[in-house]
């Protein structure tokens, strides 16, 4: 019997570590069956930011990526990622909500839930454990692993403890951004065999370039499995190389039992695809940056912040963001950076430097964090902070889903004016309304893949693209372009308009590039400076834009669910 078992994350977390989630199903199939027969405790399959990325970029239906999978899958469990009440999504959800997507989730083929909270607040995971446990799957109960004043190793243990109590299968150590040392592994894997007797599992990132190591401390410790993933989408950001730990194991106590013979056509398999993604990949989540042990951001938020700064034209300014990000973690209590506090603490500190002022716009879900609608924060917000963000109300000391009310035959009722009606996609639109119905009625095209770098010609000097290979009919062209210093903005069926100025007296200007969500005002309507006159989605976030004075609104240049350029005059108040 195998020493150690191994969780391969190829599937899904080290590429959305890699390439913001970005890969294809069709470049999965292939080779699910060769990978099912290697002898792995697991594959992580679905879950995470899958949800989100195959009806935002990928136009694939996530409920046929889990179909899929386990129909090929006869040997290997299937695992997913679940953000406890949050699900795969960014907010809280009601408890009907999370019901019916664990019970779907196992009826369309997850075995394992590896189910976590981002504060590691037990109450918002009891719903999904529960439900789980009764539809038969196996749950492994997870702590997100972090460096912080307030996190030590009795915290974690006492979690640990609390999840056997809950009648977890077994218990993940979620290093989300590789933080974890060799002695501290050691010392957590120690002290949590001492106290629990369900297995271990330990999750880490190569991000700071310890993860190996720190495997290999916490198999002396008596681990019992590890994540890894597929060499040629390994390293970096992602977990350690499956093939490279098989070996280091082998002939110790500890040997996987896996045939690294058994793995050659799968290592070869993602070495080609891995070079149709290629165009995709950055250099800073491909690395090791010891910077991590700073910043600690985890593997997944670190390229899709990368990703984020280059649509809001502010690549430049990423090493400001990484120095922003300890002190807004700080600020809020020391949260562990995972999904969605990776994006609630990174966001706020893209805006932060982005707009010059600390917290002079705060997104929706950062007042949630602060009001204590995600949890109970580790460790204390600073008053100031507190203030600053929701003024004189007071954060709520209840399980924050106690507060919302069934949500589910409403979104069912929404769903069907829409004519959605299948029970998996009222699930896809109840947890993400904004993006969910323009896939659902089949209105979404997929993401051009970007060429690999030196494919694409750029003018002398400007960095802009000026020739293209373009498809017209199913036919390609090389196409040139002359860049002439102007520009207009395409509409509706193809209509070309005039770009709205950008200096307008009396103009509200985007503050990022992004989603128009809502616009809350009309022309001719009264506004009094502060009032909430549009939403903007940007990086995930909503984004509440405010009126900066007393006025009338005189003109409105945009529309929902258009997407808008940084400075981009949304509307003018006179």
């Amino acid at each position: 019997m195998a020493g150690v078992k191994i969780t391969d994350t190829t599937f899904r977390d080290s590429h959305q570590s890699l390439l913001a989630t970005r890969m294809r199903m069709r470049d999965m199939v292939p080779i699910i069956e060769q990978m099912d027969d290697a002898g792995f405790f697991s594959l992580e399959v679905w879950g995470g930011a899958t949800f989100d990325s195959c009806i935002r970029y990928l136009n694939e239906d996530p409920w046929e990526r889990i179909r899929i999978f386990k129909k090929h899958m006869k040997k290997t469990p299937t695992q997913m990622l679940l953000r406890g009440q949050n699900l795969v999504g960014y907010k809280h959800y009601s408890d009907d909500i999370v019901e019916k997507f664990v019970e779907k989730s196992v009826k369309n083929g997850v075995d394992i839930f590896r189910i976590f909270d981002a504060l590691n607040d037990i109450r918002n995971m009891e719903v999904s454990i529960n439900v789980a446990k009764r539809e038969g799957a196996h749950v492994q109960g997870t702590v997100c692993y972090t460096i912080s004043p307030v996190h030590t190793i009795e915290s974690f243990v006492d979690m640990a403890k609390k999840l056997e109590e809950m009648e977890c299968d077994s218990f993940c150590i979620k290093d989300m951004a590789g933080l974890i040392s060799p002695k501290n592994a050691y010392d957590l894997v120690k002290a949590l065999k001492e106290e629990i007797s369900i297995p271990i599992n330990m999750h880490s990132h190569c991000t700071s370039g310890m993860a190996p190591i720190a495997y290999y401390a916490a198999c002396q410790a008596g681990v019992d499995i590890i994540d890894t993933a597929m060499s040629p989408f390994s390293w970096g950001t992602s977990q350690p190389p499956t093939e490279t730990m098989v070996e280091a194991l082998r002939g110790t106590p500890y040997d996987t039992g896996i045939n690294l013979e058994s793995l050659k056509e799968s290592t070869a398999f993602f070495k080609d695809v891995k070079k149709k993604y290629a165009g995709i990949i950055d250099p800073i989540s491909e690395g090791i940056d010891t910077g991590v042990l700073l910043y600690q951001i985890p593997g997944g938020m670190l390229s899709n912040l990368v990703s984020q700064l280059k649509e809001q034209n502010a690549l430049d300014r990423f090493d400001e963001v990484l120095k922003e990000m300890p002190l807004v973690k700080e600020d809020l209590g020391h949260p562990p950076l995972v999904t969605p506090s990776s994006q609630i603490v990174g966001i706020q500190a893209v805006m932060n430097v982005l707009l010059g002022e600390r917290y002079k716009n705060v997104s929706k879900e950062v007042k949630d964090y602060v009001k204590g609608l995600y949890g109970k924060p580790p460790g204390p917000i600073k008053k100031e902070i507190i203030a600053k963000i929701i003024g004189s109300d007071e954060p709520i000391t209840v399980r924050p889903a106690d507060l919302i009310e069934p949500q589910y035959e409403l979104m069912k009722e929404e769903a069907k004016k829409l004519g959605i009606v299948k029970e998996e996609d009222v699930l896809t639109y109840a947890l993400f309304p904004a993006i969910a119905p323009k896939f659902l009625k089949g209105e979404l095209k997929e993401e051009k893949l970007a060429p690999p770098a030196g494919d694409v010609k750029t003018a002398p000097d400007s960095g802009i693209p000026t020739e293209f290979q373009v498809e017209v009919d199913g036919e390609e062209f090389q196409v040139k372009v002359k860049p002439t210093g102007g520009f207009v903005e395409i509409g509706e069926a193809g209509a070309a308009k005039e770009a709205a100025p950008k200096n307008v007296e009396g103009g509200v200007p985007a503050p990022m590039q992004g989603m128009v969500l809502k616009i809350k005002v009309k022309v001719d309507q009264a506004v009094k400076k502060g009032d909430v006159i549009a939403v903007l989605e940007a990086m995930k976030m909503q984004n509440d834009i405010h009126a900066k004075s007393d006025g009338v609104v005189k003109e409105i240049f945009t529309a929902e669910g258009a997407t808008v350029n940084k400075g981009a005059v949304l509307m003018v108040i006179k």
